[in-house]
């Protein structure tokens, strides 16, 4: 099965020569790179959080399989859909499922179901192929989320972690968020502030409460607990906020803002 690109030509470029000019623009080249199992990015447009992005990109070693959890927002397929085999495509080509690796997911947790269904239309995973594709990503393995109990989160976070210690070669876990979504700037900010402290605290739990009890809409935070969750079993001993940023710093409308914010977990 081959994905065909959902939001190419919307959230990012379609023209091939476009976007590889686009990502390359928002790597810094000259930035240290760590080496992590972790990381937390936005899935916005490109104009409003590919800085964010790149921002971290540019600081990571880069390796050959990447781990993509992201939110499901449309609703399609089951709770925790994973797609198993074939490959995506964007307008730099096409990136291929690791089957070895959604297969020990799958096998991993009953919460997880093989399903093509939710990521059809489903952008926050497809926006951070183009960056896989620039660092020479040679696979990946999608994963959508929605609302689950924290249990489920602590299960989910065992088979990632399981599937990633016995992969044959190194595995990144990327887990695709944006912040708050359209308040004022100072209350994004704010708000954005109590969960990018929990996430810097690597304290996976904290976030998955502060997000419920503030009511913050950060719509990927349960990937991005499973990420945190996952990393601490893998031995993580820490976590960089590396930028954050809102839509209004590029469009200068404060009322109406959504947050992006970009980490690293080594």
């Amino acid at each position: 099965m081959i994905r065909r690109p959902a939001v190419a030509g919307a959230f990012y470029e379609a023209d091939p020569g476009r976007l590889r000019r686009t990502v390359e623009g928002f790597l810094e080249p000259d930035a240290e790179k760590v080496r992590c199992r972790g990381i937390l990015v936005p899935h916005a447009g490109y104009r409003y959080s590919g800085a964010v992005a790149g921002a971290v990109y540019s600081r990571v070693e880069p390796v050959p399989t990447y781990l993509v959890l992201g939110p499901n927002h449309t609703g399609l397929g089951p709770t925790a859909s994973v797609m198993t085999r074939g490959s995506w495509e964007t307008p730099l080509g096409r990136l291929p499922v690791d089957q070895a690796l959604a297969a020990a997911l799958v096998s991993g947790c009953d919460l997880l179901r093989e399903d093509g269904s939710a990521h059809l239309h489903e952008h926050a995973v497809e926006v951070q192929l183009p960056f896989l594709q620039v660092l020479s990503a040679r696979s990946f393995v999608p994963v959508t989320l929605m609302a689950v109990p924290w249990g489920a989160c602590r299960d989910l976070a065992s088979a990632v972690a399981a599937a990633v210690q016995t992969a044959a070669e190194p595995v990144m876990v990327v887990a695709s968020s944006d912040m708050t979504h359209f308040e004022d700037q100072a209350s994004a900010r704010a708000r954005d502030a109590l969960a990018l402290e929990r996430i810097r605290a690597l304290d996976a739990r904290g976030l998955y409460d502060v997000v419920r009890r503030e009511r913050i809409s950060m719509c990927g935070f349960i990937p991005a607990t499973v990420m945190l969750l996952a990393c601490a079993e893998l031995g993580a001993t820490r976590c960089t906020v590396v930028r954050y940023a809102t839509s209004g710093d590029v469009t200068g409308d404060t009322d109406q803002v959504v947050g992006y914010a970009g980490a690293i977990v080594e």
